[in-house]
């Protein structure tokens, strides 16, 4: 696949090599050579063993746990890339790391998600593709062009194959609750919130229900699942109000800390995740759903690399 922007190579790092490969064979392109490994004294050791000069480079690379190390692993490669003349870079980040720090909430704190804009920017980026930032703000935060996609469609497509009549799509907070009705139009299916705060991070105190859930099918919607906390607070409180079965499906399984014992011991039916990220290994349930985002970011590659609009695929 060759445009004026030169032939369409892909890379990937070792955060989500599968989900690389899964988009690769999707696209029908191979991935392209290159080492990605560790000096004996933890220092990153990059190596591309193909030309890419003049070609159009997209290095597939989510800013997972271990964040830290992945993130250098994408600056690294992004800045070998440019020293080795590619035309142009596009940093493909399923999840956003550092994203959750977007804002000060109180005297003193870092704004670590436009840090983290300005490495990739000066690592040598063209452009940001991305999926279901914590706050869409964080676009603003990059002085490239940042193409952002969001997997609600994915998501409703999965729960429309499975004819609930009576079901409500419940916000866990109120900052998703335009995620909440983009997902409740797709699948034709009223709202609720949960007004919940948190008293210290990674803890989530529910408060109120806003809404009718009493004898329906309840599916919670989130951009991650990290702690599981909110979800599984969330759901045994929406049982409590009458629900008559509790789902829950977000874009990024982070998985932290005890979430897979909280999910467990949860009233949830299932739990539905995309591949943005692998699933931390020992953090697999048997209610854990998986759907892929390789065909999305396939097409959107496909979008950017022949100069077609990206916003396109969610019309």
């Amino acid at each position: 696949m060759e445009t004026e922007s030169g032939r369409l190579k892909i890379f990937t790092c070792n955060a989500n090599p599968k989900l690389a490969e899964e988009i690769g064979a999707y696209l029908g392109v191979p991935l392209g050579a290159a080492k990605v490994k560790r000096f004996s004294d933890g220092e990153i050791s990059v190596v591309i063993d193909e030309s890419v000069r003049g070609e159009d480079v997209f290095v597939i690379q989510p800013t997972c746990e271990p964040v830290n190390d992945n993130l250098m692993e994408l600056l690294i490669m992004i800045d070998a890339l440019r020293r080795a003349s590619a035309r142009r870079i596009t940093a493909v980040i399923p999840y956003y790391g550092y994203a959750r720090q977007e804002r000060k909430t109180r005297a003193r704190d870092p704004i670590s998600a436009k840090l983290v804009a300005n490495l990739i920017t000066a690592a040598g980026a063209h452009r940001v593709l991305t999926m279901d930032l914590h706050a869409a703000a964080i676009q603003g935060f990059f002085d490239i062009p940042v193409d952002h996609l969001t997997a609600v469609p994915i998501l409703a497509d999965y729960f429309n194959s499975k004819g609930f009549e009576k079901a409500v799509i419940v916000s866990p907070d109120l900052g998703g609750v335009t995620r909440a009705r983009n997902f409740a139009e797709r699948i034709g299916a009223e709202i609720a919130i949960i007004d919940k705060r948190r008293p210290a991070p990674n803890v989530a105190e529910i408060m109120n229900l806003i809404g009718d859930v009493k004898n329906k099918t309840v599916i919670m919607i989130d951009d991650l699942i990290d702690t599981a906390g909110t979800i599984c607070l969330g759901a045994k409180a929406l049982m409590e109000q009458g629900a008559c079965a509790v789902y829950a499906c977000c874009t990024h399984p982070v998985l932290s800390g005890p979430a897979r014992e909280r999910l467990m011991a949860s009233p949830l039916q299932e739990v539905v995740v995309c591949n943005t990220i692998p699933v931390p290994e020992g953090k697999e349930i048997p209610k854990l759903h998986r759907l892929s985002v390789a065909p999305l970011l396939g097409e959107a590659i496909i979008r950017i690399h022949e100069d077609l609009s990206v916003s396109k695929l969610f019309d």
